[in-house]
């Protein structure tokens, strides 16, 4: 079957004609530049659409707090908050040290219950004698949550939590704020 050919006289674009079929090379004189081409050709090196493109400078990633320089030694470190001697470096980015304020919420809560051990035990020995009970008074303390740290100063602001299993893990991270609190007098 073959497919019927345009009438070289009939008008372009009526139904029933088909589209005549795109020019192929470069446009003559006086024929106008398909869309998507520049009128005049790139100069060597310069981005054109597609591969190769520039590449977009390198920025450190988030949730990680940029290197210290490599002779500055931190003074404390909360998460990922490092206190050096020249300032804070968070990963919001640097804040300066002096006239920064310091945020430590305590959200852990410790629980006491009775410790499995001396439930067994109490129902053991409660077969020989009454005093088996006693094992009931043996306790288990359990600590769980986290310690929410916010810094702020120089129009920055960054907040971190370090999650706690027991109180000393707790006291610690609240003097460590208290040692960053006087560095930032």
């Amino acid at each position: 079957m073959t497919m019927p050919q345009p009438d070289p006289g009939a008008p372009q674009g009526q139904p029933g004609t088909p589209p005549a079929p795109p020019p192929f090379g470069p446009p003559q004189a006086g024929q106008a530049q398909p869309p998507g081409q520049a009128a005049q050709p790139q100069p060597p090196g310069a981005p054109v659409y597609g591969y190769p493109h520039p590449a977009p400078p390198a920025a450190p990633g988030y949730g990680y707090p940029p290197a210290p320089p490599v002779n500055v030694q931190p003074l404390v470190v909360l998460g990922d908050i490092t206190v050096t001697p020249t300032g804070i470096l968070t990963p919001a980015g640097p804040i300066p040290l002096q006239g920064a304020v310091w945020t430590a919420n305590d959200l852990s809560r410790t629980e006491e219950r009775i410790a499995p051990v001396g439930i067994v035990l109490a129902v053991v020995f409660f077969l020989f004698c009454f005093v088996g009970l006693l094992f009931l008074l043996m306790k288990e303390r359990q600590t769980t949550g986290h310690v929410q740290i916010t810094v702020s100063g120089g129009g920055r602001y960054h907040t971190t939590s370090i999650p706690v299993s027991t109180p000393q893990q707790v006291m610690d991270l609240m003097n460590r704020v208290n040692y960053a609190r006087s560095l930032a007098l």
